[in-house]
């Protein structure tokens, strides 16, 4: 199994200055853009301990009383290393999501990298979003609360994120999406080869090498020894990333993985780098991703298409 030790230095030396920098956007209770609603929903977390706040967009026609029967499909979205959910605001996801029919949720993952801390016990991040999250979503709205009508998707550690649930959890969702996924997040060997600044934090999360929580959230791991029947049963998944990206050949990685076990997937490599213009410009590629590979997207698309006729 390939490992670049040089890629996986650079993405935690250099992940940080993009991704504050977008998440600087003010936090408003209920706004409207570009003809979708948001709200910003105040959860308290009982695993983590805290309030996680998270964001959710509203479709056009979700508040019209012609659709108070309507039920819509989600797309969870993760942000990346030092962001938060309004992160993506400033990367155009309300004009994006606009197009959709389709309730977006924006979730709080800190700095987590949506993992179940090896070494702090209220750091359930991973249990957060499985077991807390998604059932509030489908509690509050309109959804179609099943694995055909759910999505997730992220960008660097939230693109490690999402495929991460994908394959842990291929009964919860049915496509996923990563823009410059930091892949490799879990596949580090030793902790000296981790720059000084993050090392402390990436051995509390995932622990010694050797550890349960380091080796089960290895995705090239969890990938290479599953069985082909596990396989079969995996979501759609889609990643690219930018061939001037520090993240790029951990990506390559991985496609070859993929294709190696003949796992359904599209894969990507686009001119660009780890920056906002990117993600801005590939992120209407992830909601047309999901609206073509997301079955309750796919059935409700052919439906209406049967109706004109």
């Amino acid at each position: 199994m390939m490992r670049n030790t040089r890629t996986l230095f650079l993405f935690f030396a250099l992940l940080l200055s993009p991704l504050v920098a977008c998440g600087q956007a003010k936090n408003n209770t209920a706004t409207a853009t570009a003809g979708v609603s948001t709200q910003t929903v105040q959860f308290k977390s009982s695993l983590v301990g805290a309030e996680l706040p998270y964001e959710v967009l509203l479709p056009p026609d979700y508040n019209l009383a012609a659709s108070n029967a309507k039920r819509y499909p989600v797309l969870y979205l993760l942000h990346g290393l030092g962001g938060n959910p309004r992160s993506w605001f400033n990367l155009g996801v309300s004009e994006a999501a606009s197009r959709y029919s389709l309730i977006v949720v924006l979730a709080e993952g800190r700095d987590s990298f949506y993992t179940d801390s090896a070494s702090a016990p209220a750091e359930k991040f991973e249990s957060y979003f499985v077991r807390e999250l998604a059932p509030d979503v489908d509690r509050r709205f309109r959804t179609v609360a099943s694995r055909d009508g759910r999505a997730v998707g992220g960008l660097s550690m939230g693109g490690y994120g999402a495929l991460k649930f994908a394959i842990k959890y291929p009964e919860m969702f049915a496509v996923a999406a990563s823009m410059s996924g930091a892949i490799s997040s879990s596949s580090w060997q030793k902790p000296e080869d981790l720059p000084a600044s993050l090392r402390s934090l990436l051995v509390k999360i995932f622990g010694a090498p050797d550890s349960p929580t380091h080796t089960s959230n290895d995705l090239f791991r969890l990938l290479a020894e599953m069985s082909p029947e596990r396989r079969a049963q995996l979501p759609f998944l889609y990643f690219d990333c930018g061939t001037e990206d520090f993240l790029f050949e951990s990506n390559r990685q991985f496609a070859a993985l993929l294709n190696e076990r003949k796992i359904k997937h599209e894969y990507r490599e686009l001119p660009g780098s780890h920056e906002q213009k990117y993600w801005r410009r590939q992120l209407p590629e992830v909601f047309e991703t999901i609206a073509r590979e997301l079955p309750a997207m796919n059935s409700r698309a052919a439906a209406a298409a049967t109706t004109s006729r």
